[in-house]
Order: structure tokens, then C-alpha cells, then sequence
């Protein structure tokens, strides 16, 4: 049994849930809160937690070593085609807040998350069940406001439209922590880990650091005192979801890019060339010229996320990383281009800018094998192809100049690493 009150429900339960709004939600001071958790669809990981009573070892993978923490926060486990449990719980008026992470497909067209949502809410009005907010904790800009236009465009009813909008609120948020997939060699080390619980089997492994910021839009809704465990609760989340898309994320896709055609596997190999290793600070300083926040601020966020990039324990792929840049460098990438020339219409592509589009369009012609991406040019594309993809109004002679300067310079690069090798890969 549990004391805490099962007032969150969160659909979409995988590691990162557990590595993040778990973690969080487990170290409020105050009322302790718990999580009646739901998968996707499928029931394996609800019944794996609810095998060992919902409880699971959070592996804290640093630098020089491995922590454990028992995680108590999820008080029920679910599969997601569980429709009675869901109507049920989201209904219920100890239920104030859903949380999601459901990967960004599960807001477009065709998805069937907009439609469980509707569901519950409609069960919840029936009920009575009061205000309640739906929190998205996905990596969607502005996704709150994406999950609300999902959510009121799966709605047929007039009344319900009009209650979700006088009794839900969709609170914008960003969330921040690198957790890679737990490998069975996870799962055996847990054997000699302090801390750990004995015989778990669904633990999740992810780095010491963490963050959340979170639009401050309960007003009559009851949630969890998540400042207390280091939550920032703002008036606005856009600031913050700029820092971490143009900072984290843009330069997770050069380094995905640069680092594969340069032979590197992981986020922390690329890091560790200098070539990489420059380009990444060049594209944080076309950044910091354009992001609304303090320079104390943004060099904070720079050393750390140095730091982060650099463990070597944290095993992040670049393939992984690699994947839709067609869709993801128009906003971790093109968009501070945008507001470098709104700014100065005469400032031209940036260094590191350049070599993030030079460096996905040689991953499209010279990998092609690595590409999953609908949306990516073929590998008979040029620079203009590339740019008709990503950003066809800045297809200009500046900008395919700096682009194909960038891209000679990485292949130049690309050549001397093969000349100071043997066949055999080893240094000569």
C-alpha cells in the first residue's frame, strides 16, 4: 500500500517518464503525490512495474561512477488499452493533472492520443471531475499549445468543446535528461549496485543532470510543490525552450552529423574532436547573440552541457541523434539563422550555421545508408535541394556560398583523417 495521492495520471510511461516527472515528483516536499501510470499500447512495461509492486531502481550514470535510488512515485501501472481504467482514473476528482510523453507523432493527424485524451475528459465532465491540466513533456515547442489544438481538434461535441475550454489547462513545458536505452548489462550490475532494489528487472539509467521548466498555468488546479525539487515554474517557457533547442539540440544534430561522416560513434568521441569540438562553439555563439536570456545564464548552460556531452558513460549515439533533420534543423539550426538576419539583415550565415547544413546535406550524399528521414534530399542532391528542404527563402548566394565552403572544409578534414590512417583504422 501507498500513502501518496494518486493524483497524476501519465500516459506514455517509458524511461524517460521514470528518469524525470518520477524523479521529480518523488523529492517534493509537502503532500506526497503518486502516478498511475499508462503505456502507449502495449502492456509489457505495466506489467513488468507492476510485477515488483511499481517500485524501480533510477541508475544515475556519472563520470566516475554509477548511484541508485528507488523510485516510489508510480503507485499503478496500466497498459494503455485499458480504456475503463483510463475513463476511470482521469475522471476521478483525486486526478488533477495528465502528463504525457508520447513522442512528437503522437500529436499529428492519425495518432490516437488526441482521441484517448477526449475520452477521459469527457468521462471527467460526466463525473464532475472538476479543472484539471494536461501537461505535455514532450520536445515540441510551444507544446502545450500543440497539445490543446490536438486535443480540441479530436472533438466532436460542442459541449465538451466548450467545457475543455472553461475547465482544462494546457501548461507549456521543457524537459531536460539524457536517458539512454537500459541494456541487459544494466540490469545484471544491479547486483552489486548500493541502493538498488533487489531483483529489479526494469530499471532506467540516465545522467546526473536534469531540468524542468514549467508554465505557470494551474490556477484552481492542485498539483505537486515541483519547485521544491528544482522545477522552475515561469510565466513563460519560450526563452527556455529556445536555450535548449538552439543550444542542446542544435548542436546535438551537428555533432550527429559531423561526427558520423568523421567516423565517430557517440556524443562524447565527436565532443572530443577538435573539429567537432570547434564547430559546436561556434554554432553556441551564433546562439547566445540571439537567445532572450542573461550571458550568466547562457554560459552556464554552454559548461554544462559541455560536461554532459563529455561523459563517456553515457553511451548517446549519434545515429539515434541523426534521425528527421529534415524536420528538426529548421528549428534547432535555421531558426537563430531567422533571427540573426532579422537582426542584422546583413550579418549572412554563421561558421558554425554553415557547417551544421554543409554537414547534414554530405550525411545525406556520402551516408545515405544512415538516413532515416522522409523528408531528407537523396544523395544525388546539391546544395540547393538541401536548402529547398530546410529553408527555401534562404537559398541565396551568401548562403549556398557558406554552405559549400563549410562542406569542402569537412571534406578536406574527412580526407586527412584517411591519410594518417592505416587500413586497419590504426593511427599511423
Amino acid at each position: 500500500m501507498t500513502d501518496r495521492r494518486p493524483g497524476i495520471v501519465h500516459l506514455g510511461v517509458g524511461a524517460f517518464a521514470r528518469a524525470h516527472l518520477a524523479w521529480y515528483t518523488a523529492r517534493v516536499d509537502g503532500p506526497a503525490w503518486g502516478i498511475t501510470a499508462f503505456t502507449g499500447r502495449s502492456p509489457e512495461a505495466a506489467e513488468a512495474l507492476t510485477a515488483q509492486g511499481c517500485r524501480y531502481t533510477l541508475v544515475t550514470r556519472a563520470a566516475d561512477g554509477d548511484g541508485a535510488l528507488v523510485i516510489d512515485a508510480i503507485v499503478a501501472a496500466h497498459a494503455g488499452s485499458d480504456e475503463e481504467s483510463w475513463r476511470r482514473v482521469v475522471a476521478s476528482p483525486d486526478t488533477t493533472i495528465v502528463t504525457l510523453t508520447v513522442t512528437e507523432q503522437g500529436y499529428r493527424s492519425g495518432s490516437d492520443v488526441p482521441a484517448r485524451l477526449v475520452a477521459g475528459l469527457d468521462a471527467r465532465r460526466r463525473a464532475g471531475g472538476g479543472r484539471i491540466a494536461l501537461v505535455s513533456l514532450d520536445n515540441l515547442t510551444h507544446n502545450g499549445q500543440v497539445l490543446r489544438d490536438a486535443v480540441l481538434g479530436a472533438v466532436d461535441d460542442d459541449d465538451l468543446r466548450s467545457w475543455i475550454g472553461s475547465n482544462v489547462s494546457f501548461p507549456s513545458s521543457m524537459v531536460d535528461r539524457i536517458t539512454p536505452a537500459t541494456t541487459d548489462a544494466d540490469v545484471a550490475a544491479l547486483a552489486g549496485l548500493p541502493g538498488s532494489l533487489p531483483g529489479d528487472r526494469v530499471p532506467v539509467v540516465t545522467e546526473p543532470f536534469a531540468e524542468w521548466v514549467l508554465e505557470d498555468a494551474f490556477a484552481g488546479i492542485d498539483r505537486p510543490a515541483w519547485e521544491t525539487a528544482g522545477v522552475r515554474v515561469v510565466d513563460d517557457v519560450t526563452p527556455y525552450e529556445q536555450r535548449k533547442l538552439w543550444l542542446l539540440n542544435g548542436s546535438h544534430s551537428l555533432l550527429a552529423y559531423l561526427g558520423l561522416l568523421l567516423g565517430h560513434e557517440t556524443v562524447a568521441a565527436a565532443m572530443d574532436d577538435p573539429m567537432c569540438r570547434a564547430a559546436v562553439e561556434q554554432l553556441w555563439d551564433e546562439a547566445a547573440l540571439e537567445l532572450p536570456l542573461p550571458a550568466a545564464e547562457i554560459s552556464a548552460a554552454r559548461a554544462a552541457l559541455v560536461d554532459r556531452f563529455a561523459n563517456p558513460r553515457i553511451r548517446h549515439t549519434l545515429r539515434q541523434i541523426a534521425s528527421g533533420g529534415s524536420e528538426k534543423l529548421p528549428v534547432r539550426v535555421v531558426d537563430v539563422l531567422r533571427h540573426r538576419l532579422g537582426r542584422d539583415p546583413d550579418a549572412g550565415i554563421g561558421p558554425g550555421a554553415a557547417t551544421a547544413v554543409a554537414s547534414w546535406w554530405l550525411h545525406c550524399t556520402e551516408q545515405p545508408h544512415l538516413v532515416s528521414d522522409d523528408g531528407a534530399p537523396g544523395p544525388d542532391s546539391d546544395v540547393h535541394d538541401v536548402l529547398r528542404v530546410i529553408a527555401p527563402d534562404l537559398d541565396t548566394a551568401p548562403v549556398v556560398a557558406a554552405v559549400t565552403a563549410a562542406a569542402d572544409r569537412i571534406t578536406a578534414a574527412r580526407a586527412a583523417a584517411d591519410r594518417t590512417t592505416t587500413d586497419e583504422g590504426v593511427p599511423v
